[in-house]
């Protein structure tokens, strides 16, 4: 039986933060699937295609990782991928209260799925999409925080080139 995972969020846009815990997760299960959720309750910056398409780019080095996206609740996208793990990333304590909501919500929704956290590298634990985005619009430089398709996409949404 293979190890599947899905590792869910927005990746409005996907940080270096995002490819690790991706990484990690691709060392330890046979497929991952990184999955844009498509939340109407955010503002996203890019479109959801756009932001599969960013993932690609920046995974496109983790051979047994596949992007797809999804609207609705994270365990119905799991049972229908047969994955049997959920991975989250943490930076700190406070993600971790948060994390825990939706864990609980997910185990009450489907006891067979477990939640996997991945604590993030030292390097990126004060990394987010939202500050890569605030940084990028200004002009300043992010080529340490997400990987180069992202900085392109970047340039060209803040109208940069």
């Amino acid at each position: 039986m293979s190890k599947i995972a899905i590792c869910p969020g927005s990746f409005d846009p996907i940080t270096f933060g995002h490819v690790d815990i991706i990484q990690r997760g691709a060392n330890v299960f046979d497929e991952v699937y990184v999955v844009v959720l498509n939340n109407s309750a955010k503002k996203s910056l890019f479109t959801v295609e756009e932001r599969m398409d960013l993932i690609r780019g920046a995974t496109a080095h983790i051979p047994n990782v596949k992007v797809d996206s999804f609207r609705g609740l994270t365990v119905d996208y799991a049972e229908s991928v047969s994955a049997n793990a959920i991975i989250r990333g943490l930076r700190a304590v406070s993600d971790f209260e948060y994390e825990m909501q939706g864990t609980s919500m997910n185990r009450l929704l489907n006891n067979q799925i477990e939640t996997f956290f991945i604590m993030t590298k030292n390097q990126y634990s004060f990394l987010s999409s939202s500050i890569v985005k605030e940084v990028a619009k200004y002009g300043g430089d992010i080529s340490l925080l997400v990987p180069d398709v992202v900085i392109q996409a970047m340039k060209e949404k803040f109208h940069l080139i």
